[in-house]
């Protein structure tokens, strides 16, 4: 409970930061477009039109969409423009905030009184000065009630942030998520929710000051939320030292093994800032553009996923591969195999394959049509697959993706039959499920394997406080941490199961 309280602070802040500059945005779009809106009905039509538009997209489809839009925007131009977290966060979230502001500002502004306009014209008010003195007060509190809805939906959207190297509040839902962390998923979920009350409260304090006319009152509220983003700036001020950002995938050995090279870098001297949940479609080319520094990928994922390669040679040759195509495709420096792999595994509880005399994927072949197959996220839509199915002509009754923690839960509780397990986690043993062997060799090796950004290939420095990691991890080890965080009950946190595989490594940094 501690250490959740304990990353709320650094997280909330950043949480705040992103969601008052998204909301900013989001107002700066949508002022101009509701009074030109007003003004027009066809020019309503097209801007409503859109906003509806965004709403439709899912925000986490929204989010990962901008990650290639800026990488190939950065790619033409020469570089330089960031993919990965706060940009593309920031350009989601602020389209997400626009349609209640822009709907209830033309609908205000629509909905006037003709007759006080007419007044105005009358005076001799020009339309700048009828927009000012006339339009805008009488349409601020149907105004403020849009703010006050994108303001509450852009806190809640920014928790996905997370999903492309944003951290936010999100981080302690999804880490909490994929590690049965409940205290993480509440109380990421507690703050997240108490920031958007607090707000939606300030904001409500400033509509009533304006339908009123208490002008200390709207000045209040406004100084308010002014001084939460002011506190809110203070964590987040550059330290002056050497940030190193390392980036993880979404599940615990990843948020283990980041921890990991995280101590050692800081016992370096550098100042560490983590990029977790990356998907595994991005975290590649956040490394190779510099958006991220170093991070763990598999040898298989990147030989299959990246190089489109089909063929499954052994473990070291696909080490070597990677190594050879990474450097001269995209400068990225592969420091060397961690010692251990987690390959894609096809398991059943022990005593459902032994009741079907099932041992391999050719003695599940002929029975898949009867059984339900459940993976992780991606495993359906990877090569990996489609690769296991031209080998073995396996077509089940059912597939369903779940996220990994749930996907265990239900090859225990008989809703799957077969999972797309991994190899080094700690859950085959502690379930009892029964990994079948693949006699046709249709899934690669998936050595993990320690990758530095092109610019980080020089520094020796840096390179020296990693390059003790290779070969230092067996898989038995890896097993036994990754279990601790994900045991269902008395779970460690992934910093705690990094520290006990220091320990049991020899990796702790004053070692």
């Amino acid at each position: 409970m501690n250490e959740a309280f304990a990353r709320v602070p650094d997280l909330l802040a950043q949480h705040v930061l992103l969601s008052a500059a998204a909301l900013m945005l989001g107002l700066a779009i949508s002022l101009p477009l509701a009074i030109w809106s007003a003004r027009s009905e066809n020019v309503a039509r097209v801007t409503l039109g859109f906003a509806s538009l965004v709403q439709t997209i899912p925000a986490l489809a929204l989010l990962a969409l901008f990650y290639p839009i800026l990488l190939f925007l950065s790619r033409g131009l020469g570089g330089g423009i960031p993919a990965l977290g706060f940009l593309p966060s920031l350009l989601a979230l602020g389209l997400y905030a626009l349609l209640p502001i822009l709907r209830n500002g033309v609908t205000g502004l629509v909905n006037l009184d003709p007759a006080v306009l007419q007044a105005a014209d009358g005076v001799g008010m020009t339309g700048r000065q009828k927009l000012w003195l006339v339009e805008a007060p009488l349409v601020a509190p149907v105004l403020m009630a849009g703010i006050r809805t994108a303001a509450v939906w852009t806190i809640g959207a920014a928790t996905l942030s997370t999903t492309v190297g944003q951290p936010s509040l999100g981080d302690l839902i999804f880490a909490g998520l994929q590690t049965q962390n409940w205290t993480l998923v509440v109380v990421g979920c507690i703050a997240s929710a108490g920031l958007a009350l607090v707000v939606d409260a300030l904001l409500g304090l400033a509509e009533r000051g304006i339908r009123d006319r208490r002008k200390r009152q709207v000045y209040a509220s406004l100084i308010a939320l002014a001084l939460g983003v002011v506190v809110a700036l203070w964590p987040v001020l550059p330290s002056g030292g050497k940030r190193v950002v390392i980036g993880a995938k979404g599940f615990s050995e990843q948020y283990i093994l980041a921890r990991v090279i995280g101590d050692r870098l800081e016992a370096a001297g550098y100042d560490v800032v983590y990029r977790q949940g990356l998907g595994s479609a991005v975290v590649f080319s956040a490394l190779a553009t510099g958006d991220i520094d170093v991070y763990v990928d598999y040898s298989g994922t990147l030989w299959t996923n990246r190089m489109h390669r089909e063929d499954v040679p052994p473990r070291k040759a696909i080490v070597a591969g990677v190594a050879d195509w990474a450097k001269r495709k995209h400068g990225v420096g592969v420091l060397g195999a961690l010692g251990f792999e987690n390959a894609y595994g096809f398991a059943m509880r022990e005593e459902h394959a032994k009741r079907l005399g099932i041992e391999s994927l050719s003695d599940l072949a002929p029975v898949a049509n009867r059984l339900a197959f459940g993976t992780d996220l991606e495993f359906l839509e990877r090569p990996e697959w489609a690769a296991v199915q031209r080998a073995y002509s396996l077509e089940f009754a059912s597939a369903q993706p779940y996220n990994p923690t749930f996907m265990y839960r239900a090859v225990a509780s008989g809703k799957a039959d077969v999972i797309a397990a991994f190899t080094s986690d700690g859950r085959i043993a502690a379930q009892h499920l029964r990994v079948l062997s693949d006699p046709r060799h249709a899934i690669p090796g998936y050595d993990a394997i320690l990758l530095v950004a092109p610019e980080r290939v020089d520094d020796a420095k840096f390179v020296n406080a990693l390059t003790p990691m290779v070969g230092a991890i067996p898989v038995d080890v890896m097993r036994r941490a990754n279990y601790m965080v994900d045991r269902p009950e008395g779970g460690a946190s992934p910093a705690e199961a990094a520290r006990w595989l220091e320990r049991q490594t020899g990796l702790t940094p004053d070692e």
